[in-house]
């Protein structure tokens, strides 16, 4: 019994043996193949390091205001009986935009007048007996006086008529009108816009410690969303003589020609304002660095054994413009860098580069996404 117990233990010993060996050489040999077996190179994209004269600048944001600009209302109130203006049209400095009803104004201006004929000429019948000595000198000054008086109750009236005619201040661009022909239009109620649109200025603020980089007829340039493909050059022409306490900051105004009236009071403008001379710097386009909290890397695409591999290299970074990024320390100019396919890369990794539109990341330095 014990003997045939023993026989079986050492067939089931060696039959698990076999199976447990036979397992692990299995997946020793499996391991060794996969571990030794070629990885195929990784598909990327690549670029050159190159070179450029990079302008250095401040960027700031402002908002365009009219050279004069202001909302029409009359002093006097009366029925709008003529409307002399179309919604948004040009406007000349003295032209007639609204008049109001004046018809009882110049009946009480033809009685006035009829008044002060009388008194001039009650005046000078008394002078002449003035001179007779036909009249007291207290007699002629009162008529005097009352001359006097009728002519400024004429001047009084012709001003309270002039009330009720509406005309421009100064050239510009009229804006819709808030009110109709025979409505009735008390004083100080809203009649129209008025906007001088050329030249036009721009008001942008920059921070305390760029205050020596702004001075009076320095030239600058601007974009706006409504003109992305287009550029505006002006120049400043007023800088506050006071830092804002609040944000310590400098108040700057540029004034830019407008004779197309492309530019608009409210628009928002992003400045660029030169600060020095142009400096040559390295550039890749950012997509090809990681950002990362010990540091930035990127690939370098190297030839090694007939083959393009990738070697991770430690860079410093500089300022970024569009989707370009200056390199300070780390590259050389022609070196080649992986642009894409980053995640797939370690050091020694074979690549193969893959160049086409579909695949290649942009690299403009004023990029323009179909979004904006």
């Amino acid at each position: 019994m014990f003997k045939r117990m023993l026989i079986m233990l050492i067939v089931v010993v060696v039959l698990f043996g076999g199976i447990f060996g036979y397992k692990a050489v299995g997946n020793y040999f499996m391991n060794q193949f996969f571990d030794n077996m070629p990885m195929p190179p990784a598909a990327i994209t690549a670029t050159k390091v190159s070179q450029d004269n990079w302008q250095p600048y401040l960027n700031a944001v402002g908002s365009f205001a009219a050279l004069n600009s202001t909302e029409l209302t009359t002093e006097a109130s009366g029925i709008i009986s003529q409307i002399q203006f179309e919604n948004g049209a040009a406007i000349k400095k003295g032209q007639l935009l609204v008049q109001l009803d004046d018809s009882v104004d110049q009946a009480e201006l033809a009685r006035l007048q009829a008044a002060e004929q009388l008194a001039k000429l009650e005046q000078s019948r008394l002078e002449r007996l003035f001179k007779d000595k036909g009249v007291s000198e207290l007699e002629l000054r009162r008529r005097e006086s009352e001359a006097a008086q009728a002519s400024a109750a004429v001047a009084s009236q012709q001003a309270r008529i002039a009330q009720k005619s509406l005309y421009a201040p100064f050239d510009g661009i009229a804006g819709i009108r808030q009110v109709s022909l025979g409505q009735l239009l008390t004083g100080g109620t809203p009649v129209v816009s008025l906007q001088s649109l050329d030249p036009i200025y721009l008001n942008f603020t920059l921070p305390e410690q760029q205050l020596t980089m702004v001075e009076l007829g320095k030239p600058l340039s601007i974009q706006v969303d409504a003109f992305k493909d287009q550029r505006f050059s002006g120049e400043i022409t007023a800088i506050a003589p006071a830092i804002r306490e609040s944000s310590r900051s400098i108040e700057v105004q540029a004034t830019f020609a407008n004779p197309q009236h492309q530019l608009r009071p409210g628009m928002f403008a992003r400045v660029q304002l030169n600060s020095g001379n142009g400096n040559q710097v390295t550039l890749i386009p950012q997509t090809a660095v990681q950002f990362n909290p010990y540091g930035n890397s990127v690939f370098v695409i190297t030839e090694q054994e007939g083959q393009q591999q990738a070697q991770q290299r430690f860079i410093t970074t500089g300022e970024a413009r569009g989707d370009l990024v200056a390199v300070t320390a780390g590259l050389e100019v022609g070196e080649l860098v992986a642009t894409s396919g980053l995640l797939k890369l370690r050091n020694g990794a074979v690549v193969k580069i893959v160049e086409n539109d579909t695949t290649k990341p942009s690299a403009d330095l004023n990029p323009t996404p179909a979004n904006q």
